[in-house]
């Protein structure tokens, strides 16, 4: 429920969030939201932690209370129990997972076209649902369903293991399901089960006797029996005092008002309990004294709590209609043994304490062992739904024995039961033969001989077993066998020897461990049964493409799923700062520049709000990021009004009386035009010390607005020098710009190359091609100040890719960490971006784009290929010395950077080449020519395309 407390002073904080169930005494009122039910009348004192409330009023679903100063409760407290989703909302959910199923086959687009389209459903919410489904399916086989219910299988970081059922059949089926199923557990394995069920899955903890196969408890239950079994299972669960509290209530069984003065809730409590122990004294009987079930009267009170229990609570019809569908296989059940929990088991791993079947403390509960583990996206997820091959090889490498003498030789022996001589690989027999001629010499081993099978090198401890099952044998040369309880019978001898063989081969299938022996399929499958009702072994299917059922002891197992975690978790692992940036070369398009419109649209998108020096942007950003780049392709973007350029920032001058024009220096952004509203939210006030000149030009666009370069010769009567200085000062002021990049190219290009490198009319000046000029407009009045911080975080995620506090250091004109910090934690809780630490050496909370975390795995996988990379130290990428150790590096334009492998390896400052030390003589040509080599330069005019005439 979400509390408002009216203080008195500032006890208590005006308005916070706490999870609480005060169960109703008497009638049910109403509700609050979907999981607590509460009911209390105003003045009623209750207690939250260490502080009581007074209850002041409901409105709109909020509770107003006010500190009660340490008065004591006066309404009872405790965990209750939440309404069940309704059969017709189970079935709908149920047919929207099967056609989002369906869709999925052919691809994840037509899966979200269907969502916002036929469903209208928000473009976010359905990528979000979208990704969910698809990893779900990725990694279970198939989405669950009421037609599809998956088993799923995993252990957690203790070697428990635990079973989640995916049913989407509403809460009442699953907890009847969960109870019934619960009880059967604890009368097959004498082990009492943690279990808990919501709307679409429930949980059952397992203990380290369970073992079985696992679509096995698809047929524990039947329709004839489910029924008393779940009355027994429901006797033990919180759920019976509780309804048996309500029913003596309303029955007036149990008074709640005596003498015009309500009975206090404990006095209740009593009252109840007293009463259950005379009319059904079995509930409340010791343990010790019952054998058997538990015999339930026919009272009437008792009738209506179990009637309560079995169909209003729970649906035991319901569950019985699905037992039957399983039997007959209309439900198909899928069986999934996972290293890792799949994504919808989740949900039911943190579920609430109203979910839990039994009575064990929310801080006691198993599942907190399970560690979860986000699945980044379904190639991810389908990796994860497998046990890694090289996991399993490296548990067989380390369960296998690896002698260093006799002594450790017969140690591996009589652990494995024996080892065929064909078991040791050639590079080892010679070895391995000269320790056992040790042990034949001390009559501690021999060589067990089979007419049609290998040699059995076998210990005397254990050959009076190898004896029993292999009585056409002999040994070369004869021993006397050691007495041993295990060859008592061949039943007996069969399942200890497999047992020891079990543990040193890993996964194995049932005619690998008879081959040696030259048992029978049908005798070891029998041993490997009772060796599996101890919990000793488990059956399934853990390699890549098995051939057949295998079996894998229990502890083996659980190491061969911590390796697979472990490897899968080392590649999510912080990549290191040369790893980042080699990353970051490659998210910007350094490592491979791309051509094209399209392409500088993309560069121009992930630059947006970045304020670099002007004469950068063509003479190294921009070149260094495409290739070929044509300067008529920025022209063209900013003339079709999606593109302009501004200087953001309002320069600093002490006398306020700045008179110098635009130059290279000048430091300008580039924006698109939707979103200047968004960048620029101070307005540029105009200085009071500008030039006559620029006077002039200033009052013309105020008067006239938007006017060619003509057209301002011609209303301010200034020559072309004056004007285009008078421009230029503007330009650096922030007041004005044109609508296409040709005129500030003109502005901060000297004379002499303007006429080297023009190719233009001889009549026309470079500024007036540069199209109209204009007033920037004062920024709008933006209200919404959470889309401006959502799509600036947006912005410094599309530029690179992961974002945290120190990578933004060189940014300027960024809302405060603090504010983007929430909109990070928000996108997160949607799904749209990903959490968590991703590089090295950098505290804090950093946040990444889905794609860009593949990136950046991809990047530590990738073996050192010695890539060098030259960037200007005005470039956005120059973070030396924030990301990479080192001095920092002036941004200023004619210095560069070297980069090999994502490390700083030499700079150009002015002229002066200074190399790290580390690198060889040999490769320092090399470095120096690339430091002084320019990208190649920008043309301003795309090729002529066709045959010239």
């Amino acid at each position: 429920a979400r509390l408002t407390a009216v203080t008195n002073g500032g006890a208590i904080p005006d308005q916070f969030d706490y999870d609480v169930i005060l169960q109703p005494e008497g009638l049910f009122v109403g509700s609050l939201n979907e999981d607590f039910a509460f009911e209390s009348m105003p003045g009623d004192i209750f207690q939250l932690g260490n502080m009581s409330y007074k209850m002041l009023k409901i409105e709109q679903g909020r509770v107003f209370v006010e500190d009660a100063h340490g008065q004591p409760p006066t309404i009872p407290f405790w965990f209750g129990e939440a309404p069940g989703r309704t059969d017709e909302l189970s079935r709908a959910v149920s047919r929207l997972r099967e056609t989002i199923d369906q869709l999925l086959d052919q691809g994840q687009q037509i899966a979200r076209h269907y969502l916002e389209h036929d469903l209208q459903l928000d473009p976010v919410g359905s990528a979000q649902l979208i990704d969910y489904l698809a990893t779900t399916k990725a990694a279970l086989g198939a989405i669950p369903s009421q037609k599809t219910i998956v088993f799923e299988r995993f252990f957690d970081e203790t070697g428990d293991m635990h079973l989640v059922i995916h049913a989407p059949f509403g809460s009442r089926v699953n907890k009847a399901w969960g109870l019934a199923l619960r009880k059967r557990f604890c009368r097959r394995f004498n082990f009492e089960l943690q279990a808990a069920a919501n709307e679409d899955n429930l949980i059952l903890s397992l203990g380290p006797t369970h073992s079985f196969p696992l679509d096995e408890p698809a047929g524990y239950l039947t329709t004839d029996t489910v029924e008393h079994v779940l009355i027994q299972a429901l006797l033990d669960a919180p759920m019976f005092p509780t309804r048996w509290r309500w029913v003596t209530n309303i029955s007036l069984a149990v008074p709640r008002m005596r003498g015009g003065k309500r009975v206090p809730a404990p006095f209740q409590r009593n009252d109840a309990e007293d009463l259950v122990a005379l009319v059904f004294p079995d509930q409340l009987a010791c343990f010790e004294n019952i054998q058997g079930e538990r015999e339930v009267p026919d009272h009437p009170l008792v009738n209506q709590v179990l009637w309560d229990c079995l169909h209003e609570l729970m649906d035991i019809d319901g569950l019985k209609r699905l037992l039957a569908d399983i039997n007959q296989h209309r439900v198909q059940v899928i069986a999934k043994d996972l290293p890792t929990p799949s994504p919808m088991a989740h949900e039911i791993l943190n579920a609430r304490p109203y979910a839990y079947l039994d009575d064990t403390p929310a801080e006691e509960r198993r599942a907190l062992a399970v560690q979860q583990r986000r699945h980044l996206d379904p190639q991810t997820a389908a990796d994860m739904g497998r046990l890694n091959p090289e996991a399993i090889q490296k548990v067989k490498r380390e369960a296998w024995p690896q002698p260093r003498d006799a002594d450790e030789l017969h140690d591996a022996l009589v652990l494995l039961g024996f080892v065929a001589e064909s078991e040791i690989a050639a590079t080892e027999l010679e070895r391995w033969s000269g320790y056992l001629a040790q042990l034949q010499q001390r009559q501690c081993a021999t060589r067990l001989h089979q007419p049609s099978g290998p040699f059995l090198w076998v210990a005397a401890e254990r050959l009076q077993a190898l004896e029993r099952l292999c009585p056409d044998s002999r040994a070369e040369p004869p021993i006397a066998a050691l007495a041993s309880t295990e060859a008592e019978d061949s039943e007996t001898a069969i399942t200890e020897v497999l047992r020891s063989r079990l543990e040193g081969l890993g996964p194995v299938t049932a005619a690998q461990l008879a081959q040696p022996l030259g048992l029978s399929a049908a005798d070891v499958q029998q041993a490997l049964l009772r060796l599996e009702q101890e919990g000793f072994v488990i059956q399934g299917h853990f390699s890549a493409q098995p051939t057949a059922t295998e079996w894998c002891e229990r502890g083996l197992l659980a190491r061969i799923h911590r390796y697979t975690l472990k490897q899968l978790r080392s590649e999510i692992e912080p990549v290191s700062p040369a790893d980042f940036m080699r990353f970051l070369f490659s998210w910007q398009g350094l490592a491979e520049p791309a051509a094209g419109d399209v392409a500088l649209e993309r560069v121009m998108l992930q630059l947006e709000g970045v304020s670099l020096p002007a004469g950068s942007w063509e003479a190294d950003i921009l070149p260094a990021r495409l290739q070929p780049y044509f300067s008529s392709e920025l022209d063209e973007l900013c003339r079709s009004g999606r593109l302009t350029w501004l200087r953001l920032s309002t320069p600093t001058s002490k006398d306020n009386k700045r008179k110098n024009p635009a130059i290279k220096s000048t430091p300008l952004a580039f924006i698109f035009r939707p979103h200047l509203v968004i960048w620029r939210q101070n307005e540029t006030t105009v200085p009071d010390g500008l030039s006559s000149s620029a006077v002039k030009v200033l009052d013309v666009l105020r008067q006239w607005g938007a006017s060619f370069f003509d057209e301002l010769q011609q209303q301010t009567g200034l020559l072309k020098t004056q004007l285009e200085t008078a421009l230029g000062e503007l330009v650096a002021w922030g007041v004005v710009n044109s609508d296409q990049f040709e005129g500030l190219r003109a502005l901060i290009t000297p004379q002499k190359k303007q006429q080297r490198n023009r190719r233009r009319r001889e009549l026309q000046t470079p500024l007036a091609a540069g199209g109209r000029w204009s007033l920037i407009r004062p920024p709008a009045q933006n209200e919404n100040d959470r889309e401006r911080l959502e799509h600036i975080a947006r912005s410094l995620l599309t530029r690179y890719g992961v974002v945290f506090r120190k990578l933004l250091e060189r940014e300027n004109a960024l809302p405060s960490w603090r504010d983007l910090l929430y909109v990070f934690r928000r996108l997160e809780a949607r799904g749209e971006i990903r959490g968590g630490r991703f590089v090295q050496g950098f505290a804090g909370e950093h946040f990444a784009l889905p794609e860009a975390v593949n990136l950046l795995r991809e990047a530590r996988k990738q073996q050192s290929d010695e890539q060098l990379i030259t960037i200007s130290s005005t470039d956005p990428l120059n973070l030396t010395g924030i990301i990479t150790p080192g001095k920092r590096i002036a941004a200023q334009l004619g210095h560069r950077i070297l980069y090999k492998d994502g490390k700083p390896i030499a700079t150009n400052q002015s002229g002066e080449i200074e190399i790290d030390r580390h690198i060889p003589a040999t490769e320092h040509w090399q470095i120096k020519n690339l430091l002084t080599r320019k990208h190649h330069p920008a043309a301003y005019h795309k090729p002529p395309q066709g045959p010239l005439l």
